[in-house]
């Protein structure tokens, strides 16, 4: 039965990227047509839009490099940074386990459809963070597994991709994370690449933690699980995009937060398809801010984007294989 599903989401995600890629390649031939008004006329948001994305690709560089020089590239980049540099306040949160579940079903959470002028996707709410957890793939440092199947093992009811791993040209196994992997307080991965690591993950009390980190700093905060990845969206309150898109185009995003209550948020961002092109950074930090985030990360996204509710996967990866092998995800028990 789980065959079949997947053949057939296989088969309508491979149908779905083959028209993506037909209108995507229309949409080309039509820039090429509009490149003076693209890339030389008045719409500074265009022209970031389109140089960010294609900047953040492995194959579309060219699409900036042909019409405009490393400058003007570097201008829009540099224009398009986040600083986010801070580190989350942990005394700034106050886990309240009293706040009331009754609009959040039996499972104590709760599935909200998110639309955007160019995306849609799904939030997940989830009131007791301490139900959080890291699930990993069973060989991890070696192969990866499918977020379903994670889920699954761990008996959990729900689940996000989390951590990045490597990817030489989008053919990883899924199975050697990238930077540190934190899991029930203990480091089960190290690349030893840097001493202090971008980190997004919880403490033993639930509460979400987010920042550069040495690895001394993990026992001293009492972090119990979390991975490596960037950027930070919200912290403290704050949104860290101030202008600009993010610089990281649009694509498919997943992303965690948590609400000062320690209400945890869990956002996925369809995208490279039909209905949902994709989000860029400073959308899923408005999302964030909308719905309540106090704290917010970038999560791994792209193809790895996918979100797991009751043993389904219920948004639409955008990887032609299907699903995508992956190390670490953020699940809920």
């Amino acid at each position: 039965m789980k065959e079949n599903k997947e053949k057939k989401r296989n088969l309508f995600n491979k149908i779905s990227l083959n028209l993506f890629n037909f209108i995507f390649a229309n949409i080309i031939i039509g820039l090429i047509i509009a490149i003076p008004m693209v890339f030389y006329g008045p719409f500074k948001n265009i022209k970031e839009l389109v140089v960010t994305s294609a900047m953040t690709t492995l194959n579309h560089q060219y699409l900036a490099t042909l019409f405009l020089n490393e400058t003007e590239i570097h201008s829009i980049m540099a224009n398009n940074t986040i600083d986010d540099s801070k580190n989350s306040n942990l005394d700034e949160i106050s886990i309240n386990n009293s706040v009331s579940t009754d609009n959040q079903g039996d499972k104590g959470m709760e599935v909200k459809e998110i639309k955007g002028n160019s995306f849609s996707g799904h939030l997940l709410i989830v009131n007791d963070a301490k139900r959080i957890q890291l699930g990993l793939t069973e060989n991890l440092g070696r192969f990866g597994m499918k977020l379903d199947d994670i889920v699954k093992k761990e008996n959990a009811v729900a689940g996000i991709n989390a951590g990045g791993f490597q990817d030489e040209n989008g053919q990883g196994n899924g199975g050697v994370p990238t930077g540190l992997v934190v899991k029930d307080g203990k480091i089960v991965f190290d690349d030893k690449l840097e001493e202090k690591v971008s980190l997004i993950g919880f403490n033993k009390d639930g509460i979400m933690v987010i920042g550069k980190y040495s690895r001394s700093d993990i026992t001293r905060l009492n972090i119990k699980d979390a991975v490596s990845f960037s950027p930070f969206l919200v912290i403290n309150g704050e949104g860290v995009i101030k202008s600009g898109n993010g610089g990281w185009g649009i694509a498919p995003r997943t992303a965690i937060g948590q609400r000062k209550d320690g209400t945890v948020l869990m956002l996925v961002i369809d995208g490279r398809q039909i209905g949902s092109l994709g989000a860029t950074l400073k959308d899923v930090q408005n999302i964030m801010l909308e719905n309540g985030a106090y704290n917010a990360a970038n999560l791994d996204g792209g193809s790895s984007t996918t979100m797991v509710v009751d043993g389904k996967i219920i948004n639409n990866p955008s990887s032609k294989d299907g699903v995508r092998f992956i190390p670490t995800s953020f699940i809920i028990k």
